[in-house]
C-alpha cells in the first residue's frame, strides 16, 4: 500500500530523548529559580550596608547562563540522542535488511541475532522460524509439483500410446483396449480429485460441525470391509465415544485413507489390522494399526510426502494414487491436530492421529 513519506524511527526517538531532557531540564532550572527566589529580597536595596544583591540583579545574572546551558543540553541531547536511538534500532536494520531478502525469494538467509533475550531478539528468533517454515514448505510444493506432473503424465503417456496402436493396427480387439483405456482414466481421475481435496485441506476451505470419530472409524471400515477379505485381512475397530469439532467428509475421507493404507499395505494373506479411538481430558485419539512389512524410521519418515511409498509399496490395483497419508497428513493440520507414524518392531505400522476434543457444550 503506499504511504506518505514520514519521519524515521530513528528521529522520532531522538525527538523524544532530546524533548524528554530539555523538559527536565527546564523543569530543574525553575526549582533552581524558585529556591533561590526564597533567599533573595525583592526591592531597593540600602547601599549603606554590605552588598547584597536583589531579584533584578540575580535575574540578569542567572537568565544567560541558564540559557546557555539548556542550548548545551539540546545539543547533546540530540547528538546523544541520534546515537542511542541509531544503537537500538541496529536490531531493527538487520531484521529489515533480511525481510527485503526474503522478499526477493532469499528464503536461506537468517538473521541469528545474537545477544540476550529481548524484545528485538524474539522478533528476530520468530522471523528465522518462519522463514525455516516457508523454505521448508516452498521446496516441499515444488517436490510435489515435479511429482503431481509426473503422476499425471503417466496416464496421458499410456493413453496416448494405446490409442497410437489402435490407430496403427485397425483390425486389432478394442475391448481389451477400451478396458485398459477405462483403467488408465480411472485412475488419472482419481489422481485429480486427490489434488484437489488434498488442495481443500490445505486452504481449510470448509465448514465445521460436531463428529464423532468411533463413528467415522466404523463407517470407514464397513466400507473397507470387501477389500479386507478379498485380500484376506482381518480388521477390527474397538473404542469409545471421540467427539471432537470439524468437517465429516473430511475426517471421514482421513480415516478412510488410513485403513485403506493399513489394508493395502499389508502381508499378502492373514494379516491384520486395527483400528480403535479413545478420548482423552482434551483430545480424542484415532489409530490405525497393520501387520506387514519392518520399515525403518527413515522410510516412515517419508511416507506422509507426496508419491511417497515405503520399502516394499508397489502399485496394484489398489495402491491408489501415492497422496494417501499426504492427504491424512493436511486433513490433520487443517484441524489442528497431529500425527504420528510408528514402525511396529514385528512389521507393519502405527498410525496414531490426535484431535482436539469438542468443547462440553457441544459434547452430546
Amino acid at each position: 500500500m503506499p504511504r506518505e513519506p514520514g519521519l524515521s524511527v530513528r528521529l522520532k526517538l531522538t525527538l523524544s530523548y532530546a524533548g524528554f531532557l530539555m523538559l527536565a531540564s527546564t523543569l530543574l532550572l525553575a526549582v533552581v529559580w524558585a529556591f533561590l527566589l526564597r533567599y533573595v529580597p525583592d526591592g531597593p536595596i540600602d547601599t549603606r550596608g554590605p552588598f547584597v544583591p536583589n531579584r533584578s540583579d540575580l535575574l540578569r545574572a542567572f537568565a544567560p547562563r541558564a540559557a546557555l546551558m539548556l542550548v548545551f543540553l539540546l545539543v547533546l541531547g540530540l547528538l546523544g540522542g541520534w546515537l542511542l536511538a541509531g544503537r537500538m534500532l541496529a536490531p531493527l536494520t538487520r531484521i529489515t535488511r533480511a525481510t527485503r531478502k526474503a522478499a526477493t525469494g532469499s528464503l536461506s538467509h537468517r538473521i541469528w541475532l545474537d545477544g540476550r533475550k529481548d524484545e528485538f531478539r524474539e522478533l528476530a528468533d520468530a522471523f528465522d522460524t518462519m522463514l525455516g517454515r516457508l523454505e521448508a514448505q516452498v521446496a516441499e510444493q515444488q517436490r510435489f509439483a515435479a511429482n503431481a506432473s509426473h503422476e499425471l503424465r503417466t496416464p496421458l503417456a499410456i493413453t496416448q500410446t494405446l490409442l497410437e496402436v489402435a490407430r496403427n493396427d485397425p483390425g486389432s480387439d478394442t475391448s481389451a483396449l477400451v478396458e485398459r483405456l477405462h483403467f488408465v482414466n480411472s485412475r488419472a481421475i482419481d489422481l485429480t480429485e486427490a489434488l484437489l481435496l488434498l488442495s481443500r485441506a490445505d486452504q481449510r476451505s470448509f465448514g465445521r460441525g460436531h463428529v464423532d470419530l468411533s463413528l467415522i472409524a466404523e463407517e470407514a471400515t464397513e466400507t473397507l470391509l470387501p477389500l479386507a477379505e478379498a485380500r484376506g485381512l482381518t480388521i477390527e475397530t474397538s473404542g469409545d465415544l471421540t467427539p471432537t469439532v470439524g468437517s465429516h467428509a473430511l475426517l471421514l475421507q482421513m480415516t478412510t485413507n488410513l485403513v485403506h493404507n493399513a489394508i493395502v499395505h499389508n502381508l499378502p494373506d492373514g494379516g491384520s489390522v486395527w483400528v480403535t479411538t479413545s478420548r482423552e481430558p482434551d483430545a480424542v485419539v484415532l489409530i490405525v494399526e497393520n501387520t506387514g512389512a519392518r520399515l525403518t524410521e527413515q522410510q516412515v519418515a517419508t511416507l506422509t510426502e507426496p508419491f511417497q511409498r515405503g520399502a516394499q509399496r508397489v502399485r496394484t490395483d489398489h495402491a491408489g494414487v501415492g497422496l494417501g497419508l499426504a492427504i491424512v497428513r493436511s486433513i490433520t493440520e487443517a484441524h489442528d491436530g497431529t500425527l504420528t507414524l510408528t514402525p511396529l518392531a514385528d512389521g507393519g505400522l502405527r498410525v496414531a492421529v490426535r484431535l482436539a476434543v469438542a468443547p462440553p457444550n457441544d459434547d452430546g
